[in-house]
């Protein structure tokens, strides 16, 4: 792809492109990038805190500017995308109040007469970002890095380059020189990993094995937060009204299109049908429409191929002895809409088993017994995040610890939050991000010893 260009979700009209750049472009702006995080590396941590403050009134101040740019761009509900802004902001207050304290050096008594470690910075870090949180996913990445001293360069995704834009111009004017995009294509990763010394990426698996060989070839540290087939397992003795009304909105929030949604419902005999009525339910409760009508519940899929992928996989599942319940048939007219699809009985046999499942339809599969319940939601490539839902909460508990998952939550869909670490095991990638695990990923623990 040569170009950076955007499709409003609900027409399918093309809005907005610009050419991509070469690899000859990163040379003079890594350069500068370098020159400005040696200035901003000077900075006490408490002075840094102050200036991406003022990045987050900036952002404030915009919030429905900004909003309404991920909307057209992204298809995404505006009230999900004001929230989207909202929680950057509040991430930004979160690592200005906390960073100063976790990134003061400690001493650590031995044998010498002083030691301890420092938290420097690594430098330059290079973010590889998707497309579906356009600004959230750019601030989780950016704000600790550059919290603890490094500069950032961003290589947004092709299909966002307006809000891009607009967030750079927000970072930028507020007096940010520390963060700066690269307009490139995938051709000049490898160019780009080279020159930095660090690298984040979200997204896909497949491609998330690509940037991990780049950045394993030149020795660069990486933190990758990949795909997630997250199982939302009810048990017997679950509250199955609310369940369901979680389930719902955890899968089909977002059009979803997020990695960490509930995307497997794993149920048992004792409530199987029970949590399909009261899910079912909620699922012709959605009002498909418009991003911008405050009536929406449903919004369109981002662009027309990940439309087409996520039908593939739908026409998969039911020739392979899934049940449809509900969608699966692809609509005509404008816009990349796509209905609320529930597929009963999935097996083995059947490509959402085993891939991720990446806009508005949910698997159900059928479990024996809660045993079997933990083996299907371990069943899978993947290793984000887990939901299960009980009355028996300290059974729930037990039972998350055979779970293999970055999170589990109990009687709650997964989401993140600003003060738990986010990141996943198995093709769902490695490392932290938000917390304090976040704010440690890009920096250097530096020993000092003296005698």
């Amino acid at each position: 792809m040569n170009a950076f260009t955007s499709c409003n979700p609900a027409s399918g009209e093309v809005v907005f492109t610009r050419p991509a750049l070469d690899a000859d472009c990163l040379p003079p702006l890594l350069a500068g990038l370098r020159q400005a995080q040696h200035r901003w590396s000077r900075l006490d941590t408490a002075a840094r805190a102050e200036r991406l403050l003022l990045v987050a009134d900036a952002l404030a101040a915009q919030r429905h500017a900004l909003a309404e740019l991920v909307s057209l761009e992204v298809g995404k509900l505006l009230r999900e995308c004001l929230a989207e802004i909202d929680k950057s902001v509040q991430l930004i207050r979160y690592y200005a109040e906390l960073a100063p304290r976790l990134l003061a050096p400690q001493d650590i008594a031995t044998g010498a007469s002083k030691s301890g470690v420092a938290f420097e910075p690594l430098g330059l870090v290079l973010a590889i970002m998707p497309w579906n949180y356009p600004v959230w996913q750019v601030l989780r990445f950016a704000v600790p890095a550059l919290m603890a001293g490094n500069a950032c360069v961003v290589k947004p995704a092709p299909s966002v380059p307006q809000c891009t834009a607009l967030l750079l111009e927000i970072v930028q004017g507020a007096g940010l020189e520390v963060l700066d995009v690269a307009w490139i294509n995938h051709d000049a990763v490898d160019d780009a990993i080279r020159g930095v010394d660090a690298v984040a990426f979200t997204g896909s698996t497949g491609t998330g094995r690509q940037i991990a060989a780049m950045a394993g070839r030149h020795l660069k540290k990486s933190v990758l937060e990949l795909g997630g087939s997250n199982p939302f397992i009810v048990l017997a003795d679950a509250d199955v009204e609310t369940a369901a009304q979680e389930a719902a909105h955890s899968r089909f929030r977002d059009a979803g299109q997020s990695c960490n949604a509930a995307k497997r419902m794993i149920v048992v005999p004792e409530v199987a049908d029970a949590f399909i009525d009261a899910f079912m339910a909620q699922v012709r409760a959605l009002v498909p429409g418009h991003p911008a009508d405050a009536v929406t519940t449903l919004a369109p899929l981002t662009r027309a191929d990940l439309r087409e992928a996520l039908h593939a996989q739908v026409l998969d599942a039911v020739h392979n002895g899934a049940r449809r319940l509900s969608g699966g048939v692809m609509p005509h007219g404008a816009g990349f809409y796509y209905p609320a699809t529930v597929l009963d009985e999935v097996t083995p046999a059947c490509r959402v088993y085993h891939e991720e499942v990446f806009g508005p339809v949910a698997s159900i599969l059928r479990a024996r017994d809660e045993a079997d319940a933990i083996r299907l939601a371990n069943d899978t490539p993947f290793g984000l995040g887990a939901t299960i839902f009980s009355a028996d909460t300290e059974r729930a508990w037990q039972l998350g610890r055979d779970i293999e998952a970055g999170a589990v939550f109990i009687n709650r869909y997964t989401s993140s939050d600003l003060r738990l670490p986010f990141g996943g095991v198995k093709a769902s990638g490695y490392g932290r991000e938000l917390s304090e695990f976040g704010l440690y990923e890009f920096v250097n623990v530096k020993t000092y010893w003296q005698k």
